[in-house]
């Protein structure tokens, strides 16, 4: 059996703290979700392998035990151990005075991550740490599992409701209006009695980029109205308004549209602002006529 590098695996520092870790794992589960790699065998086992990076090193007692176990497992090879000759079995319990519950995967998320692999069974599986000789253990609360669920810019605008199959079960989940790449949702109980937290990853939009709760978008506009001033059509979540745009507008200039922007999370009356950047259209001109009357513009402003 093969020594796996957790470190290695979510790209991290032994020293990372558990922020980085998180930062880590959610940027590699994102990365390679089954949900964004369909069919694509590779990509199914490094998101089974990153999972099972993050249940060691965001559990403090795991990745202390998995440390030593590391210090130790180093030491050997420096000392001219050969492949095979490593004794885990002295690795498979923890130090005896704290048990240490998980659970599968491939349980939480209905088989769908195919569990964990032998290198994880045999350190963390028969109940790593259990204590034979004290009457009570202290047990940790059960543990929470995280999942990714991808939603468009306009389901974070109004909020609704999915459908999620999980272990059998169909169960509804509310997104919040206002909800934001990061956001989590928190289902109590969900994983097999663990509690289940659905990460929000928001889609990216073809109209508008979002800058928290304002959104951005270009408008076009055609250089007689840049000029003149005018009227233009501006998109917004809800379906185009009507912007007046003054004399003289210049390329990228940006317009702010008040509340036209996303609803804040947990305050959705409260919206942020559309922020519209004119796009200047310039018309291809091949009448003499018309290329001297635009010197002549462009030499009189």
């Amino acid at each position: 059996m093969e020594y796996k590098d957790y470190y290695k695996v979510l790209g991290v520092g032994r020293d990372a703290s558990a922020d980085d870790i998180k930062k880590a794992y959610r940027k590699l589960a994102l990365k390679y979700h089954p949900d964004r790699n369909p069919g694509d065998k590779t990509a199914e086992d490094k998101f089974k392998e990153v999972n099972e990076a993050n249940q060691v090193l965001s559990d403090p007692e795991k990745r202390a035990h998995y440390d030593r176990l590391g210090g130790a497992y180093t030491q050997w090879e420096r000392g001219g151990g050969q492949p095979g000759g490593f004794d885990w079995g002295q690795w498979s319990r923890g130090d005896g005075t704290t048990r240490v519950e998980y659970a599968d995967p491939a349980d939480v998320f209905g088989g769908r991550m195919g569990g964990f692999s032998d290198f994880f069974e045999q350190i963390f599986g028969g109940g790593f740490g259990q204590t034979a000789t004290r009457q009570s253990a202290r047990t940790r609360p059960a543990p929470a599992y995280e999942q990714h669920i991808n939603i468009s810019l306009e389901e974070a605008f109004r909020g609704g409701s999915r459908l999620l199959s999980l272990n059998g079960k169909r169960l509804e989940v509310k997104i919040p209006a206002g909800a934001q790449t990061g956001t989590k949702i928190r289902m109590a109980g969900a994983a097999n009695g663990s509690d289940l937290y659905l990460i929000v990853d928001v889609a990216a939009d073809a109209r508008f980029t979002r800058e928290g709760d304002n959104l951005r978008t270009e408008v076009p506009v055609d250089l007689a109205t840049a000029a003149a001033g005018g009227e233009v059509r501006v998109p917004t979540m809800e379906g185009e308004v009507v912007l007046t745009v003054p004399a003289g507008t210049q390329p990228g200039q940006s317009f702010r549209l008040k509340g036209k922007g996303m609803p804040k999370l947990k305050q959705p009356s409260t919206r942020g602002d559309l922020f519209a950047q004119a796009r200047i259209r310039v018309p291809k001109i091949t009448n003499p006529e018309d290329k001297e009357l635009l010197k002549k513009l462009s030499q009189s402003s």
